[in-house]
Parts: C-alpha cells; sequence; structure tokens
C-alpha cells in the first residue's frame, strides 16, 4: 500500500502506552498511543527520531511488533507495522495470567490467617 492508501484505513483512537526499543540500541522508551489501526500507529514522547528509523514496540495484547517511522512532527510520530495486527486485541482488557507484566496485573489481597496475625496488632477504631 502506498502512504495515500494507508490514509483510509479504520483507527481506533485510544489512550495507552506502549515500550518502544530503536533498533540501533538503548532502554525501552514509554510512549504514549494516541491512535491504532491494523497497520501502524501515532506515538507521542520526548524522543527524537526521523523518517525511515528502524524500532520494535511492545503492544499489550500483541507483544513485540518490529516496524519503521514514518513521519514525525514535533514529539508526535507514525510508526507502520511490517505486518498488519489485529488492532481491537490491544484495545482488550489486559489478561491476568503468567505472561502479563505486573503493573496490568490486577492486585490481590490475601486474608491473613490466624498465625499471621499477633495479638495487639490489631486495633479497633
Amino acid at each position: 500500500m502506498t502512504a495515500i492508501d494507508t490514509r483510509s484505513l479504520k483507527r481506533d483512537s485510544l489512550f495507552l502506552t506502549a515500550d518502544l526499543t530503536l533498533d540501533d540500541g538503548g532502554e525501552p522508551v514509554r510512549v504514549k498511543v494516541r491512535n491504532l489501526s491494523d497497520g501502524g500507529m501515532m506515538a507521542e514522547a520526548p524522543l527524537s527520531v526521523e523518517r525511515g528509523m528502524r524500532l520494535g514496540i511492545e503492544l499489550r495484547n500483541i507483544g513485540p511488533i518490529k516496524g519503521s517511522v514514518a513521519w514525525t512532527q514535533d514529539n508526535r510520530f507514525g510508526i507502520v507495522f511490517d505486518s498488519e495486527i489485529d488492532s481491537k486485541k490491544v484495545r482488550a482488557p489486559a489478561g491476568t495470567g503468567e505472561k502479563t507484566p505486573r503493573y496490568v496485573r490486577p492486585s490481590t489481597v490475601l486474608p491473613a490467617t490466624a498465625h499471621q496475625v499477633r495479638e495487639g496488632s490489631i486495633r479497633k477504631i
């Protein structure tokens, strides 16, 4: 598809975060995902990128995706994916499985058992 052809693809406007890694190395950078389609996304981050740069992006419920920078404007930039994704999966709630990162898993509070509570450690308010 040419750049003009891809403008007609359906995009989901949303606000998520993802981890982006430039192919030339460096630590992952947290970016804001402003909109997303099966073929690409718009990201926002205080990051200096240039058109054509190769990168990897970790999307929720999808995993790592390779792509390249299609355009830049201020702190926003477009990424075209090397292969299409199912963008609806990214919008789905994060799972609770073992592969789900801790920061998206629901917290669990375990009830105290009798041997964990010592006398005098709980008081009535």
